[in-house]
């Protein structure tokens, strides 16, 4: 089966999606280390059990046929196809072989036992050094990051400044922690093909060529053979061409530019406070916010989820999108949000400055509306000038008289109606 696609562009968004996919890759690294050193533990049997020979090749064979091979994207290459079927062949191989009661040959551990413990040694244990430095830098990074946006915004702005330089050196790291994590499972994935079949195709070549009682038997095996080996050179040009460009993509996306234009592509998508309230009082709970502009819907996917449950999404539609006040909250980087479900405005922190405005800019926000003091003297000094004049137009036409007050309306009249 295969498994979703692990991109480098998705370090930067470190959304639950990726970590998810993440763990995907973890089990099956997991699973594959646990079947190599139980590979070659039955490789041993194999070669030193004599008596024993014969149960050791069938448990060697059940092995092989319940591993299966996984590969990243949806569908196959005929040579991935011929590798992820290898090793049904070989069980079904052996289960022949074991009839005819084969002898084992001398230099088997140099063709099996050595590469596959050089591979789990060498490239799965790198895998797992990689993922203890990820998590490591990941922890340490969300953890000040907790931290920097608890800051008051009363601080002095020299601090506020060095708390956002600091916060940006750990960003770097963990994203450089992450660019090189997901280049290593790159890495395991595409030589597993060849670093694991290959001795064992060596280990059952060396059985079958050296037992004179198996030889028809190794004739037959020899077309399907040359096709896995032609398979498996495949797979291992298409590696060496594409090594080089797989590295040098990795350290494109690490260089500091392309984290910044890697920055460009997440105001629709990316973490937020949320302020609640609670029955101890308001707090802040963390989500991870996609906004779609077309429908004006924000789906919101709690960050504190207990564990052994899935809770569903909470989904908004916007009305309106306005700045927060500075001093109106003891926080910073802070937007209302007025929504279709909701009475009264929601409140949400950014991670910096710089995330607010491409949120608010996703969102058609606005600026607060600041009321003069000057202007609000103005108007009702206004409204008292337009009070006195006419009060003067009715003592007017009172001293004038019915007639005149008659004339006097119809004039006004056909003077509004002029001037309209």
């Amino acid at each position: 089966m295969g498994h979703p696609p692990l991109e480098f562009s998705d370090c930067y968004k470190d959304s639950p999606d990726f970590r998810e996919t993440l763990k995907c890759y973890e089990l099956e690294l997991d699973r594959t280390s646990k079947f190599l050193k139980e590979l070659i533990k039955d490789g041993n049997s194999v070669i030193t059990a004599i008596k024993g020979y014969s149960l050791a090749v069938q448990k060697f064979s059940q092995t092989l046929s319940a591993f299966q091979f996984d590969f990243i994207g949806d569908s196959l290459t005929d040579d991935e196809i011929n590798i992820a079927e290898s090793f049904q062949e070989f069980a079904g191989l052996l289960q022949e072989v074991e009839r005819d009661r084969m002898m084992l040959v001398q230099n088997a551990s140099n063709l099996l036992i050595r590469p596959l413990e050089k591979f789990r040694k060498e490239q799965i244990g790198a895998t797992k050094e990689k993922k203890k430095k990820f998590e490591k830098e990941s922890e340490k990074y969300y953890s000040l990051l907790d931290k920097h946006l608890n800051l008051s915004a009363k601080k002095k702005e020299s601090q506020l400044q060095e708390a956002d330089d600091l916060l940006d050196r750990e960003r770097v790291n963990f994203y450089e922690s992450s660019v090189e994590y997901v280049y290593q499972i790159h890495q395991v994935q595409d030589r597993k093909k060849f670093d694991v079949v290959e001795p064992v195709l060596a280990f059952l070549h060396s059985i079958l060529t050296l037992n004179n009682l198996t030889v028809e038997m190794t004739q037959d095996f020899m077309p399907y053979k040359q096709e896995l080996q032609l398979s498996l050179q495949n797979s291992r040009n298409h590696y060496e061409s594409t090594c080089e460009e797989l590295e040098e993509l990795m350290k494109r996306m690490k260089h500091p530019s392309q984290i910044s234009k890697m920055q460009n592509f997440l105001p629709l998508e990316g973490y937020l406070y949320c302020q609640e309230k609670r029955a101890l009082g308001a707090s802040w709970v963390k989500y991870f916010c996609k906004y779609h502009k077309d429908g004006r819907m924000l789906i919101m996917v709690s960050c504190e989820q207990k564990p052994a449950t899935k809770q569903a999404p909470t989904i908004l539609t916007l009305k309106s999108c306005i700045r927060r006040k500075t001093d109106s909250i003891d926080k910073r980087f802070c937007f209302d949000v007025e929504t279709v479900e909701r009475n009264a405005p929601v409140t949400f922190q950014a991670l910096s400055e710089g995330d607010r405005k491409l949120w608010m800019e996703a969102m058609d926000g606005k600026e607060p509306i600041y009321h003069s003091p000057i202007h609000k003297q103005a108007e009702m000094e206004l409204n008292e000038t337009g009070f006195k004049f006419v009060r003067k137009c009715f003592n007017y036409i009172e001293t004038k008289g019915k007639f005149f007050t008659v004339r006097v309306l119809v004039g006004f009249l056909l003077a509004c109606w002029g001037r309209s």
